[in-house]
């Protein structure tokens, strides 16, 4: 599970205008269309193409949970494009995101500062230059671990360093143990 990830997806999700349909019967209908018929969805979703032109034809309704899983994940990656695109572009130049986490978090620091973990519970609204860098990471195929660096740069300028008003020599920070992470546009 990429936490990072899924939590900027679902950031994004929350601007769609439509719900994505719920059912296999419209979820296949829409596949197909999408990807412009039944053999590459079956090859998607490693099924047969037969048994997807079940699904279509609403002869088949209910797909075992490990499909009905992946056809989720699949419609909801592909449903509105263009209102995603829009919110990305939005939170990446005039919005930006907001981040709310509860996680330990550490810092690398000078010596004879105080640098232990602590858990902190943080909402914080993150500017869009720091928006844009996640996005960006997100959509060249960024890791999960990738995300959360970016993420923890943010908050180092952002809630640390207060914009460079303070703690000017803070070197790093990082998340050790993350309880609670959600992103909103």
């Amino acid at each position: 599970m990429s936490m990072f990830g899924d939590g900027l997806d679902k950031a994004v999700q929350k601007a769609f205008t439509r719900p994505a349909p719920k059912s296999a019967g419209p979820q296949m209908r829409y596949m197909v269309k999408q990807l412009g018929g039944t053999k590459a969805v079956a090859e998607l979703l490693g099924m047969s193409q037969r048994q997807v032109e079940r699904y279509v034809a609403g002869k088949a309704k209910k797909p075992r949970a490990d499909l009905a899983a992946r056809l989720e994940r699949e419609v909801t990656k592909r449903w509105q494009p263009q209102i995603r695109a829009k919110a990305r572009e939005k939170a990446a130049t005039t919005g930006g995101i907001v981040i709310d986490t509860r996680a330990r978090m550490g810092y690398t620091a000078p010596i004879g500062s105080t640098d232990q973990d602590r858990i902190r519970h943080l909402t914080i609204a993150l500017r869009p230059q720091h928006a844009a860098r996640l996005f960006d990471a997100q959509e060249q195929g960024a890791s999960d671990a990738r995300l959360q660096e970016i993420a923890a740069e943010a908050l180092k300028e952002v809630y640390f360093q207060d914009g460079g008003r303070r703690a000017g020599s803070l070197e790093e920070v990082r998340f050790t143990d993350i309880e609670h992470l959600e992103f909103d546009l």
